[in-house]
């Protein structure tokens, strides 16, 4: 199950960035005084009392001189209650409760969302400021003193968010047999076009008009291959292109569809080529360790000879040099071409991405490679690797067990994954590697 979302909304220069921060515990905002600073939306894992959710900072309202602030806070509050589980509506204790508060207040309430009032900036531990009631008149609730500074309030903030939590978030189990494919990729690649070929339904909405589909639509497929739901998303676009606040939630939604997913299908346009975009959402799912294919569609657009396969083949090679293990199929989301075989590919994919190893094995290939390439050396110090093991998989994570980590350098890992590859296979899925030292001379 995707985790639940929690937006943090409010107007400029209330301490929305800085009580993201606080709250996620690391600095992926950027925090600063002038209004407007926080350029992209930023989410981030939140845990609290054993409970996940995505927190999401909906950053400071970026000015814009066509628009008036308390607009733009209307349709950030729009977004927030189209997107969020529970909302955060933050405040300053220091200005008191303005004219944009309460016309937010009064969206938030319409919405029916869960949401918790937090008065920022209130530094004084122990010490409630007379101005602080005045936040009762907004109607939401009691509010909650917080300084996202010092970190003060933070604790009864959390507790009330969890009990806000939907309560099934996270908690119904998964079919094991049914495999979650996420279809990612730039805006107008076919994503919907190949979601409604594979259901047989017009089930999202399919135009040429670039970012039409701005959430995710789950599609439950079952047929001869297996069981699959293909969740269909948001085109990802360049940062200088989103220039509004839905596609910026709607980066935020793919990025959960890729957390859900057990295979990502990363789709290029033939007619187009490869882009710097496609290798920026091809990282996203690299990122998260899934299982990867790279679709390249519109294949029924191109004029073909003898080697065209071959020759974009070979391109895509070097293009996606970085993900290397990732198989290429041809198709074309109109016509159905080599939709079966797209079936047969994720399954695939998937069944590698799930592959465990015994440590027997994978030490017999480790003397092996070792043998036939001496271990590096600095120094006069010889690396030395005295046993390998799987962590876990999802993706394949095996823990090398060294005499010193530094003088295992990243050629020499990449020899031993070519040769682990060489041997098990491991296609269609990102490895990792964890290196653990031991010691010289320990058993």
């Amino acid at each position: 199950m995707a985790k639940p979302v929690v937006a943090i909304v409010g107007r400029p220069n209330v301490g929305k960035s800085t009580l993201f921060n606080k709250l996620i515990g690391s600095r992926l905002s950027i925090v600063d005084d002038t209004p407007g600073v926080t350029r992209d939306r930023i989410y981030g894992d939140c845990e609290w009392l054993n409970h996940h959710f995505l927190l999401v900072d909906t950053g400071g309202i970026e000015p814009d001189t066509s628009d008036i602030i308390l607009s733009q806070m209307r349709s950030q509050a729009e977004i927030a209650i189209n997107t969020a589980d529970v909302i955060i509506l933050v405040t300053d204790i220091k200005s008191g409760v303005v004219a944009s508060d309460y016309e937010v207040a009064s969206m938030l309430l319409k919405s029916g969302k869960p949401v918790v009032l937090c008065v920022n900036k209130c530094d004084k531990v122990g010490q409630t400021d007379p101005d602080f009631y005045e936040f009762y008149n907004l109607g939401i609730g009691d509010p909650f003193a917080v300084s996202s500074v010092h970190g003060h309030g933070t604790g009864d903030l959390l507790d009330e968010v969890i009990k806000l939590l939907p309560e099934s978030a996270g908690e119904e189990e998964e079919d094991e047999e049914i495999i979650n494919v996420a279809i990612i990729g730039k805006p107008n690649v076919g994503k919907s076009s190949l979601v409604n070929k594979i259901s047989g339904l017009n089930r999202a909405i399919v135009s040429d008009i670039a970012g039409t589909t701005r959430d995710t639509t789950d599609t439950y497929v079952e047929n001869s291959f297996g069981k699959f739901n293909f969740i269909d998303t948001a085109g990802l676009r360049r940062k200088s292109r989103i220039n509004n606040d839905i596609e910026k939630y709607s980066i935020i939604r793919a990025k959960m569809a890729v957390e859900r997913a057990n295979v990502c299908v990363i789709m290029i346009d033939a007619t187009e080529g490869f882009t710097e975009q496609d290798s920026k959402v091809a990282g996203i799912a690299l990122e998260a360790g899934k299982a990867c294919i790279i679709a390249v569609n519109k294949w029924d657009a191109i004029e073909k000879d003898g080697s065209t396969m071959k020759d974009f083949r070979e391109k895509l090679a070097v293009d996606f040099s970085f993900m290397s293990f990732a198989p290429v199929i041809f198709i074309s989301a109109k016509t159905g071409q080599r939709i079966d075989k797209l079936y047969e590919m994720i399954v695939y994919v998937h069944s590698q991405n799930s592959m465990r190893i015994s440590t027997g094995k994978l030490n017999e290939v480790l003397a092996v490679a070792t043998a036939r390439v001496q271990p590096p050396t600095d120094k006069g110090k010889r690396l030395k690797i005295y046993y390998m093991t799987q962590a876990s998989t999802r993706p394949p994570t095996f823990v090398f067990f060294v005499n010193k980590s530094d003088l295992f350098h990243f050629s020499y890992q990449r020899y031993l994954e070519n040769q682990i590859r060489e041997i098990f296979g491991l296609e269609g899925t990102p490895v990792r590697f964890i290196v653990r030292e031991r010691g010289d001379g320990k058993k």
